[in-house]
């Protein structure tokens, strides 16, 4: 039996990013946190400051046999200004670059052929860092399915948006 796979997905302010990802089918679990940064155990307080190398993530489980991972990465890639350094929407600041961190090595063969892919659509090159994951830390509870909790919270994207990643369906079946 084939079992879950996790991805870490860096798309700007996590609320949305989370929001967004929990609606595609074969998603069974999403966790807001942070990636890739230099201190333990690090608060939303502290991340916010920018000095903790952290970017806000949204760890994201799923079920290859429902969904593959090419098309969690090209719905990433629609969610997101993929050419834009440190910035998603109005959300300004190293903790909302954009990234995809990994943790099993044989998914860095298809990472790097849709970040090909999306290379040739963009005229400037991608500002999306792809790494190994380094380190993953939950944020505090209020932040995890904030817009559950919070329908008018804030959030950078568009709800058309959702409402896409409600109907997509990976076509690999």
């Amino acid at each position: 039996m084939e079992t879950m796979k996790d991805i870490y997905l860096a798309g700007g302010c996590f609320w949305g990013t989370e929001h967004y990802f929990k609606l595609i089918d074969g998603v069974v679990e999403t966790e807001v946190g942070f990636a890739n940064g230099h201190t333990e155990n690090p608060t939303y307080k502290e991340v916010y400051t920018d000095t903790t190398g952290y970017a806000e993530t949204v760890h994201v489980r799923y079920d290859p046999r429902k969904v593959s991972l090419r098309f969690l990465l090209r719905m990433f890639f629609k969610a997101i200004d993929p050419t834009s350094l440190n910035k998603q929407g109005h959300d300004e600041g190293t903790r909302y670059r954009t990234g995809v961190y990994y943790t099993d090595e044989e998914d860095f063969p298809v990472i790097e052929e849709v970040f090909a892919e999306e290379q040739r659509k963009c005229l400037q090159p991608l500002a999306v860092e792809k790494l190994p994951l380094q380190n993953f830390y939950t944020a505090e509870e209020y932040h995890q399915d904030y817009l559950d909790k919070n329908p008018d919270g804030y959030c950078h994207l568009p709800l058309s948006l959702f409402e896409y990643a409600r109907k997509s369906k990976d076509k690999k079946q």
